[in-house]
């Protein structure tokens, strides 16, 4: 009788407890091999490719494309081949198939080598205090190399993501995610890469001039084979006065009153389950809801005197270092459990970053040493790496204090939200022109208006206004 085995959903690195299924490499009945391309699993951080576990025939797949699997359940079902390469019995996978535990305020964000293809938990951070300096290890052991997704032996080596062939087209699991999303079929984008590789440039471009639109089929699925699946829209219900007159008057022949519904009752949308980013974001949203004391304090900054030329998000930054300076109880975090603090002696800075599939926090790094340029440079990477899902993740976790610039689109003040461990964030709303008195007169001015929300728990309000303060005379200067 064959050998018969399973294969469960690996911890992907992130600490989560469940993950998307974004597209199979595989279908039932086809024969793997060892490390082939098994599945592309999408997370709060990243569309990561499994490999397969072993050698052998396909006999069960968990779920299609879009079924979110939790860590450790099964996801495939294998009947090993003999006559193939298989692991050896008790080697090191890096497989972890169950929720990693949990230390201090998070878990330990992959260093800064381990690439990944996205997103934004939040800011989960370390206990660092128990672990040894990176790069280090204890006498007789190799430096941890960290969690490896899929089967392959522990090793110092760097495994970098590989392009996997579905359809007769090649493509990294993040192209074919935001092929999905864009309806773009890639088996007609022009590939320009190595090997005929389909790049995130290509794809983009397709999507530019429209020349690789999905086209719609009988089935609803798309033409192109990436299973973007278009359904065709429902028909559309007649208006009230095409219906039959007998329809109309039937319920109110009895001449009794007719009660109608409420709109709850029979909404026109359809559930959709929250996958990835935006499944994340609201585990993240409610434990921080349920953790931090926050409280506000708001004001205008007056911003007469600036002369042309200031960059509004470079001068936030440098006023909230200059105010992290004067006032480091809110460039923090705080352990609620231990009733510990941290100030921190630089200034990692989290800029929240919206997208259509959820918020990304990427972390400006060392902003207090950074001039206005270096910042605009900064932030320019990292908002690119955001939008092509390349941002390692070691750079969505460990801000120090973060920052949202809402006012972009719009709105003047808010509250939102504080994740732990972090004591702070600053919100920048839109800027307006206001009356302002002055000696012989009135001018008028523009001003930005700023939020500052705040752990209660670790700091206090005079802290907290005196840090307002700083920014405020921070960003009345000229330049």
């Amino acid at each position: 009788m064959a050998d018969k085995t399973t294969f469960k959903l690996p911890d992907l690195g992130e600490g989560l407890p469940d993950a998307t299924i974004v597209e199979w490499s595989v279908k039932v009945g086809d024969t793997v091999r060892l490390d082939d391309p098994l599945v592309s699993m999408e997370t709060a951080k990243a569309v990561v490719e499994v490999p397969s576990p072993v050698s052998g025939k396909v006999l069960e797949l968990a779920g299609e494309p879009g079924d979110v699997i939790e860590t450790g359940a099964v996801l495939a079902t294998f009947e090993i081949d003999p006559d193939l390469p298989q692991r050896a019995e008790g080697q090191d996978t890096g497989h972890h198939h169950g929720p990693k535990p949990t230390k201090g305020t998070g878990s330990k964000a992959p260093s800064n080598g381990d690439q990944v293809v996205a997103s934004d938990d939040g800011g989960a951070i370390s206990d660092a205090g128990d672990a040894a300096p990176e790069g280090t290890a204890g006498e007789g052991e190799r430096a941890d190399s960290g969690t490896v997704v899929g089967a392959m032996q522990s090793s110092d080596t760097v495994h970098a993501e590989r392009a996997s062939a579905v359809g007769g087209v090649r493509a990294m699991p993040a192209v074919r995610a935001l092929a999905r999303k864009l309806k773009i079929d890639l088996a007609r984008v022009r590939a320009t890469g190595a090997d005929g590789v389909v790049t995130m440039a290509d794809l983009k471009q397709a999507a530019a001039d429209g020349s690789a639109a999905l086209r719609p089929s009988p089935s609803g699925r798309g033409a192109g084979g990436e299973g973007t699946g278009a359904r065709t829209a429902p028909p559309r219900a007649a208006p009230p006065e095409a219906r039959r007159e007998d329809q109309r008057t039937a319920l109110s022949a009895s001449g009794k009153p007719m009660r109608t519904q409420p709109p709850t009752v029979s909404a026109s949308g359809q559930p959709e389950q929250l996958k990835g980013v935006r499944r994340n974001m609201a585990r993240v949203m409610a434990d921080a809801h349920a953790k931090v004391v926050p409280t506000t304090l708001c004001d205008d900054a007056d911003i007469h005197a600036w002369t042309q030329g200031n960059d509004m998000t470079a001068r936030l930054v440098r006023a909230i270092c200059a105010a992290a300076r004067a006032v480091p109880a809110l460039n923090a975090w705080f352990d609620g459990d231990k009733l510990s603090r941290t100030l921190h002696p630089h200034v990692d800075l989290g800029i929240a970053v919206d997208t259509d599939d959820g918020l990304f926090v990427p972390a400006l790094r060392n902003a207090d040493m950074l001039d206005a340029r270096g910042v605009r440079e900064g932030v320019n990477r990292l908002r690119t790496q955001v939008e092509d899902r390349s941002i390692p993740a070691s750079e969505l976790s460990g801000y120090t204090i973060s920052l949202s610039n809402f006012g972009m689109f719009a709105g003047r003040y808010a509250t939102p939200v504080i994740v732990p461990p972090c004591v702070a964030i600053i919100a920048a709303g839109r800027a307006r022109h206001q009356i302002t008195p002055v000696i012989g007169g009135f001018e008028s001015h523009k001003v930005i208006p700023l939020s500052v929300t705040f752990d209660h728990r670790a700091c206090t309000g005079g802290e907290a206004a005196r840090f307002l303060r700083a920014m405020l005379d921070d960003l009345a200067l000229a330049s």
